[in-house]
């Protein structure tokens, strides 16, 4: 997917933001389980603890954690200023348990933060990042993770084959087309998202802001940061549930 208007180094824009908003609900594959299973890889929370959400949209995700979590606080980060309104809005009946701010991901100025952090969260985000900016954000959250704190990560990923391309671009579609019937009964969504070339394994081309690397690798390059648990919890149309866990004494 194309999209003009940067804002960010990932080429987010917020042209980009808006669509996302209207149109998430259909273009991401069973978005209700990846934020169920997002949630529970962090049940080892327990009293006051701060989870930090790389990305944090229009706050889905931040929204599912604080309800099932009482105790914890989620910060937000985000370089759009619609996600963030937006975020600030629907998360506004926390209080201070949500605390949002501006931020890029490809940025390093944001990474020692002054708080310990139990839970890193990353929800369709990191995908927008090189190889090398994925490696060293790997390294980077390790090091910000309290002893036993967990890294979270929902992302597309890139498959190892033409074949799994091919399977996963259908899937994909298909996720689209099924969703779209069941929220309106007809295909207008579907056809939007062919339009768009919205399909990042049909259309990629490497001036796309999507840059998917493979989950293999991904798994590889948490365990050489120090992640140890490493484990995908959940897969469909090349979109994956990874997670990894900070030592206890590392």
């Amino acid at each position: 997917m194309n999209t003009g208007d940067p804002i960010d180094q990932t080429g987010w824009s917020e042209e980009t933001s808006h669509l996302f908003i209207d149109y998430g609900r259909y273009f991401v594959p069973e978005r209700d389980s990846q934020i169920h299973t997002m949630a529970a890889l962090l049940s080892y929370l327990d009293g006051p603890c701060t989870v930090l959400e790389l990305c944090c949209g229009e706050g889905l995700l931040a929204e599912a954690l604080l309800d099932a979590y009482p105790n914890i606080t989620v910060q937000g980060l985000d370089g759009s200023v619609e996600m963030l309104a937006r975020a600030r809005g629907r998360l506004a009946r926390f209080g201070d348990r949500f605390h949002c701010r501006s931020f890029d991901l490809a940025s390093a100025d944001w990474r020692q933060p002054e708080t310990p952090v139990h839970a890193v969260v990353s929800s369709l985000a990191i995908h927008h990042l090189a190889s090398p900016q994925k490696q060293a954000l790997f390294s980077d959250v390790y090091q910000m993770l309290v002893g036993g704190g967990a890294f979270v990560i929902a992302d597309i990923v890139e498959p190892s084959s033409e074949a799994g391309r091919r399977v996963a671009a259908e899937a994909w579609d298909e996720a689209v087309w099924v969703r779209s019937f069941e929220l309106d009964g007809n295909a207008g969504a579907f056809e939007f998202f062919k339009r768009e070339g919205w399909n990042t394994f049909w259309y990629l081309d490497p001036d796309d802001i999507d840059k998917p690397s493979p989950l293999f690798d991904q798994l590889k390059w948490l365990e050489i940061a120090g992640f140890v648990d490493v484990d995908v919890h959940w897969m469909l149309a090349g979109h994956a549930v990874f997670s990894g866990r900070k030592r206890w004494n590392g």
